[in-house]
């Protein structure tokens, strides 16, 4: 380890504001006089890694050897005032220890193509102090070992290779791997052992969990108190091939928001899930969710896992979804899922939920002939009872070329589906989608009536793959209304019902080469 004498326990002549590697001294000294002069500086220390460029290496204030390269970034961070910056080289820093921000600091790399930590031997970044600041980097870890000889559970394994723990976190321009050794690569996890607050206020801005062999993020809560995380906020971030090549566990997917935590106030925009072991964006079925809102999100091709011999719809061994939304209060606006395997949006027990101007095409486009699983773009599901009326807003959704039923909508009562548009679905059994259902196709425990239930439903159908695009079953004060474009024998097909119910009233039946259908 090479250190540099400073004045004072940190300098202000490193500025966090410094992103990119420095082309000459030259250059350093002029952005900082100008920095210094807009009043932007704060007190900032330089480590340099083993191969970083001369530039860096002659500005630094701790230089590494490329061995155990933790110990020179943590006496950095030691040394800073709050609010002050350990700006880290370009170059790799090997790690074979755990980095621990102080409270109130940041840690800034030159970005995720130039800076990287690669962590081994146990090693992790750990966020357990409140205000810290993630920016500019790259992080992998791998070959995480058993350190829990007197539990089950390895509860060093079911960790991230960036374990948030405390509240006010940044994490900013982070790009991160991991083998399937370790349970996530970014994790925000309650741990009272650690901090026994609620965790909340954490962000995550241009931050990507690429190749993986685990989770790329997931929240999860220890113990019995304060397990409700709050606040968290997502901006054009991505998981992409989590779980792909090797999984943690048979469950990987790209977002897990609730494993066992509850969560509240979520905001997910302009962010991706694509390749996932199973689902894209998930939520699991026991916590609660209230007010978590995805807007301009995309899932595409989750799902790989092979789907089980013996599949019920709704199963809960297997997710194969874009969006897997059991329960609560959720909203999806200006959302899209395309190839995922099983559903594109898999929806259960909505207690309040939204989904506006949402998009699927080619749900079940990589099926394997003689799968069990019956691909469902829109699946709606009631398996207990909840509050809310209605408790399920559709409006502008639409879904195109689906290779098997388009919507599926089964012991769900007070939902209200407008203007949803549904074109060639390929259909299961000959039908295009379909409203209601026996009981046999209830989730399992359901405690609720087979069918649909005092709900209003609108929709415009085309499409010449299926003998029957609209099939209703068991519909209980029930409205439909739309076009439905077929020259099929019977494009709409009811059972199940009562005298006058559902009404089709309003429900028009045309020609498919009608001159009213709607353009692609």
């Amino acid at each position: 380890m090479t250190v540099r004498p400073s004045s004072g326990m940190a300098s202000s002549r490193r500025l966090p504001g410094i992103r990119r590697c420095w082309p000459c001294p030259l250059l350093v000294v002029a952005v900082l006089s100008l920095l210094l002069v807009q009043g932007v500086a704060a007190a900032s220390l330089v480590v340099a890694a083993g191969d970083s460029s001369p530039a860096f290496a002659a500005q630094a204030d701790y230089t590494c050897d490329g061995i155990d390269d933790q110990v020179e970034i943590q006496a950095a961070l030691a040394a800073l005032p709050d609010g002050g910056t350990v700006i880290l080289a370009d170059g790799t820093f090997n790690c074979s220890g755990n980095v621990n921000p102080a409270a109130g600091t940041m840690l800034l790399g030159q970005g995720p193509d130039a800076t990287f930590l690669e962590f081994s031997r146990n090693g992790r970044l750990n966020v357990s102090e409140e205000r810290v600041t993630l920016d500019g980097f790259h992080i992998r870890g791998t070959g995480y070992t058993n350190m829990s000889t007197n539990t089950t559970l390895d509860l060093g394994q079911w960790l991230g290779v960036l374990t948030i723990y405390a509240s006010h976190a940044r994490v900013h321009n982070v790009t991160g791997t991991a083998d399937a050794s370790i349970q996530a690569v970014f994790l925000l996890l309650h741990n009272p052992n650690v901090y026994a607050p609620v965790l909340e206020d954490v962000e995550f801005v241009n931050c990507r969990a690429v190749d993986t062999g685990t989770y790329g993020f997931l929240h999860n809560a220890w113990g019995s108190e304060n397990t409700t995380i709050r606040n968290v906020r997502y901006e054009n971030c991505a998981a992409i091939n989590c779980g792909r090549f090797g999984a943690f566990n048979p469950w990987v997917t790209g977002f897990d928001f609730a494993e066992q935590n509850d969560i509240e106030r979520l905001r997910v925009s302009n962010s991706s899930a694509e390749g996932s072991l199973e689902s894209g964006f998930h939520f699991e079925w026991d916590p609660e969710k209230r007010d978590c809102v995805f807007t301009n999100c995309s899932s595409l091709n989750n799902g790989q896992k092979p789907c089980p011999e013996t599949y019920l719809v709704g199963d809960p061994d297997f997710f194969g979804s874009g969006f897997y939304l059991p329960g609560g209060q959720v909203s999806l606006v200006n959302c899209r899922a395309e190839g995922n395997s099983v559903f594109g949006f898999f929806i259960s027990n909505p207690d309040g939920m939204l989904l506006y101007n949402c998009a699927e095409s080619e749900t079940g486009r990589a099926q394997v002939a003689g799968s069990s699983a019956k691909p469902v773009s829109y699946c709606i599901l009631q398996s207990m009872p909840v509050t809310k009326n209605p408790s399920l807003v559709m409006d502008h959704c639409r879904s195109l070329d689906s290779n098997g039923w388009a919507l599926f909508v089964c012991g769900a009562e007070n939902i209200v589906i407008r203007n949803f548009t549904m074109i060639n679905p390929a259909g299961i059994e000959g039908k295009g989608a379909v409203l209601g259902c026996s009981g046999e196709e209830l989730p399992v425990n359901s405690t609720v009536r087979a069918g649909v239930f005092n709900s209003t439903i609108d929709l415009t159908a085309s499409g010449d793959r299926p003998g029957t695009l609209l099939y209703a079953l068991n519909n209980r004060n029930v409205t439909y209304s739309g076009r439905i474009y077929s020259s099929a024998a019977l494009p709409v097909q009811i059972e199940g019902v009562e005298a006058g119910d559902p009404v089709l009233a309003d429900l028009e039946v045309l020609p498919a080469k009608s001159p009213l259908l709607p353009g692609p």
